[in-house]
């Protein structure tokens, strides 16, 4: 029924069909041809994907991604009360639903009374005695803000457990294992508590070679991440025949999906905004890094924000990492362009996942970090390559593309081609293209002075921000961000500098550095404000590019107080006399402390020059 203003009414007393079809329009439950969302007790659980099940439920909703909150709704007819029974055949269904997702919102609902539960909880909160629409309850699992320090917790519980129990010793392999286990649940595999290794690790295998097949046809390169992750080798004794360490690897394995299962949450929550999963991962992970795991950098969250609002990224923009690592600025550039769009839920948003991001990556097995990244950031079209940046066949790659904008942070060692890779980027795209480098801050002037007259003459360097020197946990480098224009030559024209000498984080021990007192919002608003007015702080400078090819600190200039003047004075005179100064002090400092009156009590000892004919 209707009212005059064309609102719901609901009859004094209903039947239990009229509570159900009354609670489908509240709600929002009118969906035809789909069986994620509808009503009736025709449906059985068993038609729903819950085998051998075959209650029906008044309402649900069955959300494709395990991750998300199921609904399932309860009707009985006016008349009958909401007791114990009626609550307990509703936790029924609902425990029948929690088989697949961790979060189940489920409502019993006779036309009058509302009764809501979270999981088996009963739930008591704002809107729960009125009946509310699909949105509503679907968001009593929202989690309010991310609690950062619950991630990197729970992060350190892993990475001690694979290390210790697991004997995954490799850093990357536990940071590739714990990925594609994320990346598993994202894609609603099945990995519950009670599992065998047997059954957890097929559970994610299979996900990785079957949900992922549309992704696969884009790129058929997604297949190393589940190569690799074969590859990975363990001490846990999977096929142990003692009944004991069966269970032990067992509550090992459930463990560890409790822990995925509350990143993914946080990862999954509108509250996650783009926090690189890898960069999280590798600086709790690092801490058991061995010698021989060297030579990846992993750029700061925060910076990778910063150098997408210097080259003002818009969601229009096709944005390139040649080096991509982990996938770091590709995973910051999706969240904020997306957010900047709108929202996940727009056109728009479906097409910069497709179609504007774009990666290379050398290394196999970071390779697979960056698949796992953005699959994990609900990305798994990202144009990701596995090539040699260096190379002519990368050069084609890129220029390919129509690439806008570049956010890169290069290997720095000269046997990975820094410079090489930077030069045959800009050679790559479009003149005008704007290229922000994180590089070594002399790494230019250290490259030979024909090749960098070689790339100047073709690329324009427009500014150089050095970064603060403490910015790389547990790395002895100073870096700067280096900003190109590709296809306009230099011709001379000078460079502006300046230098951030803080970003007001601080070392947490064994995790990393942290924005502690809330200082980087300011810090970095302060330092956009001045890259792009290149004035405002006492650092700015302009270099010539024939001089130099990177920051100079300005020199303080010579500041001479009155005592500096007085001492200098002195020392002239007594050089003048030929006195000696540290004899002269000696004799003037013995003549001032025995020639002087005494005078002492129980708590105060003075010593005074004594006075003669009244002179000192």
């Amino acid at each position: 029924m209707k009212n005059r203003e064309g609102m719901v009414e609901m009859p004094k007393q209903m039947t239990e069909d009229e509570v159900r079809s009354f609670a489908t329009k509240v709600i929002g439950l009118e969906k035809e041809n789909d069986l994620n969302i509808g009503t009736g007790q025709i449906t059985t659980f068993n038609q729903l994907g819950f085998k051998g099940v075959i209650d029906k439920p008044d309402g649900w909703f069955l959300p494709k991604n395990s991750v998300d909150t199921a609904f399932i709704l309860e009707t009985k007819a006016t008349k009958i009360r909401l007791g114990i029974n009626q609550r307990e055949e509703l936790k029924k269904n609902i425990s029948i639903v929690h088989r697949k997702y961790k979060n189940v919102v489920g409502v019993l609902y006779n036309g009058i009374d509302t009764v809501v539960f979270k999981n088996d909880e009963e739930y008591q909160g704002d809107g729960s005695k009125k009946l509310q629409t699909l949105k509503y309850y679907t968001s009593l699992f929202d989690l309010e803000s991310i609690d950062k320090e619950h991630i990197y917790e729970i992060t350190a519980k892993i990475n001690n457990s694979l290390h210790f129990n697991f004997g995954i010793k490799n850093l990357y392999h536990r940071m590739i294992f714990t990925a594609c286990a994320l990346v598993a649940k994202r894609y609603s595999a099945l990995m519950v508590k009670g599992m065998d290794y047997s059954e957890f690790h097929n559970a994610i295998i299979n996900c990785l070679n079957k949900e992922l097949i549309r992704d696969k046809k884009q790129n058929q390169k997604l297949s190393i991440l589940t190569d690799v992750f074969s590859e990975i080798k363990m001490n846990l004794n999977v096929d142990a025949e003692d009944e004991k360490e069966q269970q032990r690897v067992i509550e090992l394995i459930s463990d560890f999906i409790d822990w995925v299962e509350d990143i993914s949450d946080a990862i999954n929550s509108d509250k996650w905004n783009g926090e690189d999963v890898m960069g999280i991962f590798f600086n709790e992970f690092n801490r058991y890094k061995s010698k021989s795991e060297s030579g990846q950098i992993f750029t700061p969250e925060h910076i990778t924000d910063f150098m997408y609002k210097i080259l003002e990224v818009n969601p229009n923009d096709y944005v390139l990492d040649a080096a991509a690592g982990s996938g770091g600025f590709l995973a910051k550039s999706m969240a904020n362009m997306i957010q900047e769009a709108g929202g996940v839920n727009t056109k728009k948003a479906q097409e910069i996942k497709q179609n504007h991001l774009y990666g290379i990556e050398f290394d196999r097995e970071i390779f697979a970090l960056a698949c796992a990244n953005m699959l994990i950031h609900k990305d798994g079209k990202t144009n990701l390559e596995q090539l040699d940046s260096r190379t002519e066949y990368a050069s084609q790659w890129i220029s390919d593309k129509n690439i806008t904008k570049i956010l890169m942070n290069p290997p720095y060692e000269k046997k990975y081609g820094c410079i090489r890779i930077v030069e045959n980027v800009l050679d790559s795209v479009k003149s005008g293209t704007m290229g922000a480098f994180i590089m070594p801050d002399k790494k230019l002037e250290k490259t030979s002075k024909k090749k960098i007259e070689s790339i100047l003459s073709r690329h324009r360097l427009r500014k150089i921000v050095k970064l603060p020197e403490d910015l790389f946990f547990n790395v002895s480098v100073t870096t700067s961000i280096f900003v190109f224009e590709a296809g306009m030559p230099q011709n001379d024209k000078e460079i502006f500098t300046c230098y951030m000498k803080s970003d007001g984080l601080v070392t947490v021990k064994n995790k990393g550095r942290h924005d502690v007192y809330d200082k980087w919002n300011d810090i970095e608003q302060y330092w956009l404000d001045v890259i792009e007015k290149q004035s405002g702080d006492e650092s700015c400078s302009w270099i010539n590019p024939k001089d130099y090819l990177s920051y100079q600190k300005v020199s303080q200039q010579l500041q001479l107080s009155d005592e500096d003047f007085r001492k200098t004075v002195t020392e002239y005179v007594l050089y003048k006399e030929n006195v000696d100064l540290d004899e002269f002090v000696r004799k003037l400092s013995l003549r001032t402390l025995y020639g002087s009156v005494i005078d002492s009590d129980s708590q105060l000892l003075t010593i005074g020059v004594k006075k003669e004919n009244n002179k000192c």
